[in-house]
């Protein structure tokens, strides 16, 4: 069975894409399972640059074929902000909790209570013979000085999908449905299938 490894270490992340990969005859690992490995440094422009940078590194590393994501959150007031610092907009060692502080203090200081917005995601798979492939998904939204459900991650208790329902509000399955990862996932699963057998 071939093995494909996700180059993520969020565990939240994982979980959603190992849900929506279940479809494919392939053994899901994670960087938890190879913990010597170090970070890749992604400092590409665009979230497509950031996932193949990923994928490529841990690839080379492991052996395997990677599948890699880079995903953000790009808010209009804020210029399209947080973007492909998403993960890290509040520092290095920034999580969610101080990820969101500082949208919300951001929005504060323009005095904005809500503004249009968009989840984005690449998706980026290098395979073991050196094929690369790139897929990409968009989920529009509003973004929300007030916070509304429990689930999810990231921004999600604050992006709005319609107008009282957070993605955090809505459960994992239907959450790949509709989200910037799930269409991207949904894609890319389409051309594995036909590499995968």
């Amino acid at each position: 069975m071939k093995k494909i490894v996700l180059a993520s270490k969020n565990s939240d992340k994982v979980k959603e894409m190992r849900l929506a990969l279940q479809v494919l005859p392939v053994e899901i690992l994670s960087l938890s399972d190879f913990p010597e490995l170090p970070d890749a440094v992604e400092d590409g422009a665009t979230f497509e640059d950031n996932a193949l940078i990923k994928a490529r590194f841990f690839a080379a590393r492991t052996g395997l074929a990677c599948l890699a994501d880079d995903s953000g959150l790009e808010v209009d007031v804020l210029g399209g902000l947080p973007g492909v610092h998403s993960a890290r907009f509040a520092g290095w060692h920034a999580n969610d909790a101080t990820n969101n502080q500082k949208l919300l203090d951001e929005l504060g200081k323009i005095g904005a209570t809500e503004s249009n917005a968009a989840y984005r995601c690449a998706l980026a798979f290098v395979d073991t013979d050196g094929t690369e492939i790139v897929t990409q998904g968009k989920i529009a939204g509003t973004i929300k000085t007030a916070a509304q459900g429990t689930g999810g991650f990231g921004y999600d208790p604050y992006f709005y999908i319609d107008a009282d329902k957070t993605m955090a509000q809505i459960s994992p399955a239907d959450k790949n449905q509709i989200s910037h990862r799930g269409a991207a996932l949904k894609e890319m699963i389409l051309i594995l299938r036909q590499r995968i057998y």
